[in-house]
């Protein structure tokens, strides 16, 4: 089912299925800002990552000596949620667990999406609460495919960074299987500009753990229509555009969690970056898409 949410500024589609957002448009002029899921290149618009981020090690990992398996970035993109609320401008939707989720994640959950329009911005909410009698392992994460160019006519290498805070570090590589690799790689990002190609993307993604800044905005050099994401609290960050290239788009991807690295063989609780929730408790997380 596909929902519209408007207010002055946006017009705003959301699918339940993934509970995902399917376009943003400005509404003076329609103005698409969000990749429209063409399979062509790439089927999602903005998946929510969960209970996973990135790809387990042989797609398997370990609860307590048992083995269970799970799907790049886990079932929640996959999943249809059930709609909690709607209004004008704000929408809610619900994935709990089932019997079939126990048998690839064992933790009874609820996991809460929610969209938020406000003059120019959406703000998207996921709340994770512990339904189980046992501590529960997770990750979360957003992976937001925005139009670039975004103005027609424009090519993708008029388009570029721009982070808030002066940066100074190294990517975190991944191998052909998408594990994390632990040597550093060499897309360094210095400074608060990172002009954009297809080269740079030819060996996947490229990730970031220790990012200072808390907006990234994809900007061109040609024309003044932009788009930031602002995440506050996220320790990784992710860029990726299809490694063929041509793609007409680019994900930018705040994560709570990330990629098994390639040795990686302990308990699911002891990979890095994990979130964990004591039985009855439930964690908040918000980040805000803004056009201008």
């Amino acid at each position: 089912m596909l929902y519209t949410l408007e207010n002055e500024t946006l017009c705003v589609l959301v699918r339940s299925h993934g509970a995902e957002l399917r376009s943003i448009k400005e509404r003076a002029d329609e103005t698409e800002y969000l990749w429209d899921g063409n399979p062509e290149w790439w089927k999602y618009s903005s998946p929510v990552l969960f209970p996973i981020v990135g790809k387990l090690r042989d797609g398997k990992y370990r609860v307590s000596g048992t083995e269970y398996e799970l799907p790049g970035h886990g079932f929640g993109r996959i999943s249809d949620f059930e709609l909690v609320s709607r209004q004008q401008d704000s929408i809610e939707f619900a994935l709990e667990w089932t019997e079939d989720t126990l048998k690839v994640y064992p933790w009874k959950f609820a996991l809460y999406v929610s969209y938020e329009l406000e003059e120019n911005k959406i703000k998207v909410i996921w709340r994770v609460r512990n339904l189980d009698e046992k501590h529960m392992v997770f990750s979360i994460g957003a992976h937001g495919a925005f139009r670039c160019p975004i103005v027609p006519g424009e090519k993708f290498e008029d388009y570029y960074l721009a982070f808030n805070e002066a940066e100074d570090m190294r990517n975190l590589p991944l191998d052909s299987k998408g594990q994390f690799q632990r040597e550093y790689g060499n897309m360094a990002v210095k400074g608060t500009k990172l002009p954009l190609n297809y080269e740079m993307f030819r060996n996947d993604a490229l990730a970031y753990a220790g990012q200072k800044s808390t907006q990234v905005s994809l900007r061109s050099t040609k024309s003044e229509k932009s788009l930031t994401v602002e995440a506050k609290g996220f320790p990784y960050w992710g860029y990726w555009t299809p490694d063929k290239g041509g793609a007409p788009f680019l994900c930018i991807e705040p994560w709570h969690g990330h990629a098994d690295y390639v040795d990686f063989a302990g308990d699911f609780k002891d990979r890095e970056g994990s979130e964990e929730l004591a039985p009855g408790e439930e964690k908040k997380f918000s980040y805000t898409i803004a056009i201008g």
